[in-house]
């Protein structure tokens, strides 16, 4: 018999003065068995980094052809995509090409460095991919605030992030390996 996902719910306040985005969101994540609750939570800050109406959890790591998190337009066609980790160039190269954004946040710091300077070059052809790495003792961190039922508030300005759940708080500065230096239209 399968493990199945274990459900958490989060109640998110979001207040992106970069995006002039604020907006409460209340989310229910599906943490995959293998996952463990820093990736979990890593998955809710990009959620809220790149935070609208239209952005939403998918199957995630049950799946092979969805990213963690995606917004799709009206006409079903991919608009932003988000992946977590460190996924493979093909992986990324089928993205890039299937969606008009893709953004990849990493947060393993030697692993991830390790990754980025074996993929760099052939990640730099993709003008629509943008990659974000996450301080790992910030995601310690984070994963630390885990509840199955959690009320949060993220504060994003001049590209800095503030993630507290009220009790704890956490500042947090993304490192931007690589910028979308255009979206695909």
């Amino acid at each position: 018999m399968a493990i199945k996902s274990t459900i958490f719910k989060a109640e998110l306040e979001i207040t992106d003065m970069d995006r002039n985005y604020y907006q409460d969101h209340n989310l229910t994540i599906a943490r995959h068995p293998s996952e463990n609750d820093e990736r979990m939570m890593v998955r809710l800050l990009a959620f809220a980094l790149n935070a609208s109406e239209a952005l939403q959890f998918t199957r995630g790591l049950s799946s092979e052809d969805e990213p963690e998190i995606w917004q799709k337009s009206l006409s079903d066609e991919i608009e932003l995509w988000i992946d977590l980790g460190q996924p493979d160039e093909k992986r990324i190269r089928k993205a890039c090409g299937r969606s008009r954004q893709v953004l990849i946040y990493t947060y393993q710091q030697r692993s991830s460095l390790a990754w980025w300077e074996q993929q760099r070059n052939k990640l730099e052809r993709f003008d629509n991919l943008g990659i974000v790495n996450l301080p790992e003792d910030t995601v310690t961190q984070m994963g630390l605030m885990a509840k199955r039922a959690m009320r949060l508030q993220c504060t994003i300005q001049d590209g800095q992030l503030w993630f507290s759940n009220g009790e704890q708080a956490i500042e947090i500065m993304p490192e931007i390996w690589k910028s979308a230096t255009r979206v695909k239209l």
